[in-house]
């Protein structure tokens, strides 16, 4: 586009674009390209027919003004030719007469959008080009729409059928996934229940669960309490974890004791629910291997200490005999007198500690007997028992690390101890030649409390690490251990939902560290 047709199209959008003039009088051309010259439309001219078609390959016009008579192709069959090679553009006709036929010819032939008539109104002139220009815009417009609309539909079309092609597989997939899942959950050997916590009531269940309550797995209820459903119970059971979990969003175990047997039950809220999966496990068998176990390695644990702990009464009682004898000579209380029954009551109360502590070791462990205690009394008692058996190695040090005002933690306080025994019994049998050094601590991490015990001893390699709570697995020679100790130690600490974490490096010494959870309950308490 020239110059000219660039200035106009800067002024009025619409009333530009490619003119296209064809008459055989250059006197006509000039007249008109002086009125359109307002318009600044891009111009050219042709004198005949085939000079126009030629202009029209190379030009390209919008819009084209034919005269009707011109010699050789007159005005019909150019603007015929025109509509075929440039369909869009729009024609006018340019005639002196008033010949309806040609008219009529000149409509069904070549579809003129508009007539002229010689002479010419300039204004009617100007308008009708621009009109012309305005309708070669919409149809253009309106082609380019078209388009759109046709690429958009047949884009819509395939992203539908992909969309249904999706969501076809995902519900396949999700039916899959959903029997998979079934068969999964009902495979489960360890009773699981989906469980509403507001109410108890069961949603979902598997077979294992079904056969605790001895129903079949078509009788799960969809709204009866998992206590009821199970137990017969109209209150839920005691020890239930279910209200902890949902009140902390962590999981939650507890023991609950039904029938005469134990079961042990987890509970998992799900996030943002008011459900919790929950499980269960018999472990009443378990227990009762646990407690014969337990009494068998703490019978050898007794015998071992026995003779330490004789030593250590005698000493106090030869005391107590040697002061009588003095008192017994004096009649009046000297200041000698004073200081030996101050040594009396010193190693009276000595003997009396001893005593508890190895009372407290000795006693056959009940479920009732669990209580809140102070873990770090808890774990002095044993450290007095265990200074016993040092009194035979000088070069053997025992350090303790004690912290007070620990939030109490819920168990049995005897088995505990012997887990702290045990640990030290097995810390003192890695110090090589019965020399080095064992601490004993007590702490708080989070939401836990721990004890542990650390020596300076071989340390252990770590092929054995993955093996060191079996039962029955020992690395000592034969005669000096059970292999039940640490096995044991690890059931206890499981039983009051703690855990076992153990650091060790070979030839420098190990660190067994026993969490324990504190319960929300007696956190709370001032």
């Amino acid at each position: 586009m020239g110059t000219l047709g660039a200035q106009a199209q800067a002024q009025d959008p619409v009333a530009r674009g490619r003119l296209l003039l064809v008459d055989d009088e250059e006197n006509i051309l000039k007249s008109i390209r002086r009125v359109l010259r307002r318009g600044e439309w891009d111009i050219e001219t042709a004198t005949d027919a085939e000079a126009g078609l030629r202009t029209l390959e190379r030009f390209h016009p919008e819009v084209v003004i034919s005269d009707f008579r011109m010699p050789g192709m007159n005005g019909v069959e150019f603007l015929t030719q025109v509509k075929l090679q440039e369909p869009r553009a729009q024609r006018i006709m340019l005639t002196g007469q008033a010949d309806q036929q040609a008219i009529e010819e000149a409509i069904n032939r070549s579809e003129i959008f508009r007539f002229i008539s010689k002479p010419w109104n300039d204004s009617h002139l100007v308008l009708t080009v621009k009109s012309a220009f305005e309708q070669y815009a919409l149809h253009t417009e309106n082609d380019r729409l078209y388009r759109v609309t046709q690429e958009q539909n047949a884009e819509l079309k395939q992203l539908n059928a992909d969309l249904e092609e999706r969501v076809a597989l995902r519900t396949r997939l999700l039916s899959t996934a959903k029997r998979e899942w079934e068969l999964s959950f009902d495979c489960m050997e360890t009773p699981l229940a989906v469980v509403r916590a507001r109410d108890f009531a069961v949603r979902r269940a598997n077979v294992a669960y079904a056969q605790v309550a001895r129903r079949s797995i078509e009788e799960v209820p969809s709204d009866v309490p998992c206590h009821q459903y199970l137990f017969g119970r109209d209150t839920p059971c005691t020890g239930c974890p279910l209200p902890s979990a949902m009140e902390t969003g962590k999981g939650a175990r507890g023991e609950v004791q039904q029938g005469g047997r134990s079961y042990v039950v987890a509970a998992y809220p799900f996030a943002g629910d008011d459900r919790a999966v929950c499980t269960y496990r018999d472990v009443t068998e378990e227990q009762a291997m646990t407690r014969r176990l337990i009494e068998t390695e703490k019978m050898a644990a007794v015998g071992q200490l026995a003779g330490g702990v004789a030593h250590e009464i005698n000493n106090p009682l030869g005391g107590i005999l040697a002061f009588s004898q003095l008192m017994s000579r004096d009649a009046g209380r000297s200041a000698n007198d004073l200081e030996s029954l101050k040594l009396i009551e010193e190693s009276a109360l000595r003997c009396k500690r001893i005593v508890e502590s190895l009372l407290k070791f000795s006693r056959h462990s009940r479920v009732e007997d669990r209580r809140a205690f102070d873990l770090s009394k808890c774990v002095d008692d044993a450290a007095v028992l265990f200074r016993a058996q040092l009194k035979s190695m000088p070069k053997v040090e025992l350090k303790l690390g004690l912290k007070d005002g620990l939030p109490k933690v819920y168990g049995d306080p005897g088995t505990l101890a012997q887990v702290v025994l045990n640990l030290l019994q097995n810390g003192l049998q890695a110090l090589p030649k019965a020399e080095g050094r064992l601490s004993l601590e007590t702490g708080r991490e989070g939401d836990r409390t721990f004890f542990a015990v650390t020596d300076t001893g071989t340390g252990i390699e770590e092929r054995h690490l993955p093996r060191i709570f079996e039962p029955s697995f020992t690395t000592k020679p034969p005669g000096e251990g059970t292999g039940l100790g640490l096995s044991i130690a690890y059931r206890i600490v499981q039983d009051h939902g703690g855990t076992f974490q153990v650091d060790t490096h070979v030839g420098q010494g190990s660190r067994f560290t026993v969490y324990l959870p504190i319960p929300l309950q007696l956190e709370r308490l001032p």
